[in-house]
């Protein structure tokens, strides 16, 4: 299998529902000619054509407007917002129309469209380029919210969201864009929507984290396992809504103990659900209180400051020591 970046693997999944499904159609800002901001739709207009990859203006409420009206037609639109932080001018038209068609003709029509989206901290970026808003879209009914962590499971899973009957929200780490590399078989993969992984299992302390997360969360648990005897099970999330707090509650049932590391603010944020979430339905079995590492409730600081706001290894690892030992 080759071994890809995040971007290579996006490509390629765009590439490959481009080739098998006429119906899926790409569209945003500088997508076509530029092959987008951060090349995940470089090659595709030069293969499929200016008719199925659609330069738009700047104008992310338009384009997802009319993203809409396509899919009701019949198409399957996969929209780019350069940013995640220019998002929050599609929220009327996510609200509004894609998360509501479903119920609002009884089922009779359906909104197969995907808002991709990079997002997060991490790469030096200015003003409105490194939120981590994933709360917003997952606190409504009726969009899926979708976050990958790695170069595969972000193919299998931006797959199954463009098979997707219903609007997904694709949030891609673009910190994790080319931080490194994975095989990814060249055949055809899905991930299922709303079902986390297990990347590794253990018996002391459950671990949850995604997106670019994961990965630090990965180093803090190696860091710790090498000071000292730990079984520590770890959950990528991939998918904010619907969140699979089955796997997290069962796996807390087993050990007893949980960290949740998250990038985005602490207040309001998925952390604060699946702490929730463990109250319901796992509470008689923790041995520890449920700890959470996060950024902190101010705006994502600009260039250096910004690895201060984000959780580290080292954070990580002294609250996984914390909570094993209470």
């Amino acid at each position: 299998m080759a071994k890809l970046t995040m971007v290579q693997a996006l490509n390629l999944a765009l590439h490959q529902e481009m080739e098998k499904d006429p119906a899926v159609v790409v569209m945003g800002e500088d997508v076509g000619v530029d092959g987008g901001v951060f090349r995940v739709t470089d090659g595709l207009v030069e293969k499929f054509g200016e008719s199925r990859v659609l330069d738009t203006p700047l104008a992310e409420s338009g384009i997802v407007g009319t993203a809409i009206g396509m899919a009701i037609g019949g198409l399957k639109p996969v929209t780019e917002m350069q940013f995640s932080g220019f998002s929050y001018l599609i929220m009327a038209q996510l609200e509004n129309h894609a998360s509501r068609f479903r119920t609002r003709t009884r089922g009779l029509l359906t909104v197969p469209m995907v808002v991709r989206m990079p997002y997060g901290a991490g790469v030096r970026a200015l003003e409105h380029h490194s939120e981590s808003r994933e709360t917003f879209y997952a606190h409504q009914p009726g969009l899926k919210v979708v976050i990958p962590s790695t170069p595969r499971n972000a193919r299998a899973l931006l797959v199954s969201a463009i098979r997707d009957p219903d609007p997904v929200v694709f949030m891609e780490p673009k910190r994790s864009y080319r931080a490194f590399r994975e095989e990814v078989p060249e055949q055809e993969e899905t991930w299922p929507i709303g079902k986390a992984h297990v990347v590794q299992e253990g018996t002391d302390l459950t671990v949850v984290a995604w997106g670019a997360m994961l990965r630090i969360a990965e180093a803090a648990i190696e860091a710790v396992q090498k000071k000292r005897q730990a079984s520590i099970e770890l959950i990528d999330l991939l998918t904010i809504n619907p969140m699979d707090s089955a796997t997290i509650v069962e796996s807390v049932k087993k050990t007893g103990r949980c960290l949740i590391v998250q990038e985005a603010p602490r207040h309001l944020g998925p952390s604060s659900e699946i702490v929730a979430q463990i109250n319901d339905k796992a509470l008689m079995h923790l041995e520890a209180p449920v700890k959470r590492i996060t950024g902190f409730d101010v705006p994502t600081p600009y260039f250096g400051r910004e690895n201060l706001f984000l959780p580290s290894p080292v954070q990580i690892a002294q609250a996984i020591e914390e909570t094993l030992d209470f």
